[in-house]
């Protein structure tokens, strides 16, 4: 049995209930076969597969909160610290009920390599609660956030590990957290990143993800001989990544038509309006389906169906395994040509090969999504510099990043004679730098 084969086996027995982390690992080492074949001795005796696969260390807690009703309530918390080879340890924290250990796992496993690609001195991380914010109070949520850090703040610091938001964690939660961290340590330090701007957080950080995701796929498009102008662009979602993602593309000439939540989808063929979308989402903190209410151009559908629009580019924006093989296939056959991942892992197995078997060009999360974390470290610099750089500053470093990053996946694509193999490309780069690091570092 191959050392890869052994090391999934390895994964999947000690962790039995984590499919979201097997997915993860499985799409990992699978892609990187053909480095690991080239050292698999060397590696083998390193077990190094087996530590860049098992977390430096997995802190699980009870969060208890008193609800506006006077009722105490329980969640769980996580923080999973899963690589310091290169720089404390960074990810984002997401509050919802989904979120579990492996959840918290996998996300972790990926920021690995995501943070590795950037370029920047970020280690591998990622934490959570299966808290659900919507239809909380202002007082509940600001509960939840200090009882939460009242037990992270042990475990983080500026130099250690640097928490961001999520899915669940925007602007609010962040002041909630960071003023907990403050009042508990004593310290002003940049130990968390998306901070208000008021108290040393980053111009450009709300917009990074989604203005990074089009940024690479732009990279993805000229270096296939295409173009962004003129597209017809599907987006899933319609939190911060899609809503960034919908104008940055719009301003570069395409034309978004989709936008969804959890409960389905707007289809406007005449191009999403964007301050709608903000004004309902962010002010109103309402439902998508407000949005075909107030258009009369507009069409909401409930449930599934986002990826069977007719488009030339898909970008999934809302959560992992959000586009199975049917939806692939869908996209395929109406005429879809380029898709690339804003969410964490939105893909499933099946859609990713699908959409490499088929030609399709496809640019995963962990490269496409990487401009938010990169400009989380962006924020981390000027804290430590006490500086603060404009917005126009801010973007020309994220837009290079995400020039590099491409730059770097489509090298190790064709290093391993696997050309415009983004995933394999994205997986090797981030893979050999944090491997170099390993082995600089000896055995720990």
């Amino acid at each position: 049995m191959s050392y890869v084969d052994e090391v999934m086996e390895r994964v999947i027995a000690k962790n039995p209930s984590e499919k979201e982390f097997h997915q993860a690992v499985k799409e990992v080492l699978d892609s990187l076969r053909v480095v690991i074949e080239k050292n698999e001795e060397k590696f083998r005796k390193d077990a190094l597969l087996e530590r860049i696969t098992e977390p430096e260390r997995v802190i699980s807690f009870r969060v208890p909160w008193v609800d506006d009703k006077g009722q105490v309530q329980v969640n769980r918390g996580f923080r999973v610290q899963f690589s310091s080879a290169i720089g404390p340890y960074k990810g984002g924290l997401r509050l919802h009920p989904s979120v579990n250990q492996g959840i918290i796992k996998f996300l972790g496993f990926e920021q690995i390599f995501k943070n590795s690609l950037t370029g920047l001195p970020i280690g591998g991380g990622k934490g959570g609660a299966d808290f659900d914010p919507k239809g909380k109070s202002d007082r509940e949520i600001m509960a939840f956030c200090q009882s939460f850090m009242t037990e992270l703040f042990k475990y983080i610091g500026k130099d250690t590990d640097v928490p961001a938001g999520d899915i669940g964690v925007g602007g609010r939660e962040i002041g909630y957290l960071y003023g907990q961290y403050k009042r508990l340590t004593g310290l002003y330090e940049g130990v968390l990143t998306g901070k208000g701007l008021t108290y040393g957080g980053s111009l450009a950080r709300t917009e990074a993800t989604g203005y990074g995701l089009v940024y690479i796929t732009s990279e993805m498009l000229k270096a296939n001989g295409m173009e962004l102008a003129g597209k017809t662009v599907v987006i899933s979602g319609s939190g911060n990544v899609a809503i960034y993602a919908a104008q940055k593309a719009t301003q570069l000439g395409a034309k978004v038509v989709t936008m969804s939540d959890s409960n389905g989808y707007v289809y406007d063929p005449e191009g999403i309006d964007l301050a709608l979308v903000k004004e309902i989402k962010e002010v109103k903190r309402g439902r998508i389906k407000e949005y075909a209410e107030a258009k009369p151009s507009a069409k909401y559908t409930e449930g599934k169906g986002v990826w069977t629009v007719p488009c030339d580019i898909a970008l999934p924006c809302a959560t992992q395994n959000e586009l199975d093989l049917d939806d692939a296939k869908a996209l395929k056959a109406n005429g879809c040509f380029a898709v690339a991942e804003g969410a964490n892992m939105p893909s499933t197995r099946e859609a990713t090969d699908f959409f490499l078997e088929s030609g399709m060009l496809f640019m995963p999360g962990k490269a496409a999504n990487a401009g938010g974390v990169a400009t989380s470290a962006l924020e981390m610099s000027q804290n430590s510099q006490r500086m603060s750089w404009t917005f126009e500053e801010v973007d020309a470093k994220l837009h290079q990043i995400m020039v590099d990053i491409f730059k770097k996946v489509d090298e190790a694509s064709k290093k391993y004679g696997l050309e415009k193999n983004y995933v394999a490309g994205a997986n090797i780069a981030g893979f050999e730098k944090v491997v170099e690091a390993m082995n600089a570092q000896g055995i720990v």
